[in-house]
């Protein structure tokens, strides 16, 4: 499905990342594994390689202009250019809006909005050259129905479903497509920390009767990074168990 493609997945080295990654090689796409540290010996490179693909680690913070432009300046030496990008990257820095600290605030933009933006502009410069490619963003449940002590981490959520119907709009005559998915309740290393008692109450509020995985998340990205979705753009697709509808 993926057999020839380079896709470039943002804060892949565990999570929902890291399962984008492993499903994107699995259908044949050579990555590029960016975080902030990552190497070969990591895990999600260790499991790329054994599928057969490519894996070029490149570590970059994806807040700062100069370390993308460099990310992209080697992905386009080794690759020769970019078919898929998933912004995958993300952080959260709770507290309640009262208590939010401006630090806390704009560190979580930087990285979730700012650094989705960074990311987004210098892909479509490289897709534009071949005029095609699929973008495609992380939102979040959290960007729709709002989450409290998250004031900072759902205004990016919120904002990256917006900037991904502005950017499907000015690219879609570049042959390049941007949509967005948007995670629910997912198991991850991040929501490990919640004790177990709020999980169950969290998992008893979702229709399905169950907490997301991260494979549920990369296969939809997986149809949307495929010819399969060449009719969508500027969609966010929530993934979340029915519990936003």
């Amino acid at each position: 499905m993926l057999e020839g493609k380079k896709a470039l997945i943002t804060g892949c080295k565990r999570g929902i990342g890291k399962g984008i990654a492993i499903t994107l090689a699995k259908y044949g796409a050579d990555v590029v594994l960016n975080d902030i540290e990552i190497s070969e010996e990591d895990e999600v490179a260790v499991e790329v390689q054994k599928l057969g693909r490519k894996a070029l680690c490149v570590s970059a913070d994806i807040t700062s202009q100069d370390s993308v432009a460099e990310m992209f300046a080697k992905i386009k030496q080794t690759f020769g250019g970019l078919d898929i990008l998933v912004n995958n990257a993300g952080i959260t820095a709770d507290a309640m809006s009262y208590k939010m600290s401006v630090e806390q605030w704009n560190r979580v933009l930087a990285v979730n909005l700012t650094g989705t933006f960074l990311c987004c502009q210098a892909a479509a410069k490289l897709m534009m050259e071949q005029q095609s490619g699929k973008i495609i963003n992380t939102s979040s449940i959290a960007g729709f129905i709002g989450n409290i002590g998250q004031a900072n981490y759902s205004a990016t959520k919120g904002g990256v479903a917006a900037m991904t119907k502005t950017l499907a709009k000015e690219l879609a005559k570049k042959g390049i497509y941007v949509n967005a998915v948007s995670p629910g309740f997912i198991n991850t290393p991040m929501t490990d920390k919640i004790p177990d008692e709020v999980k169950q109450q969290m998992i008893s509020r979702i229709p399905v009767g169950r907490i997301g995985e991260p494979e549920d998340i990369a296969n939809v990205v997986l149809f949307l990074a495929s010819p399969l979705s060449d009719y969508v753009t500027g969609q966010t697709i929530q993934v979340n168990g029915g519990t936003f509808m």
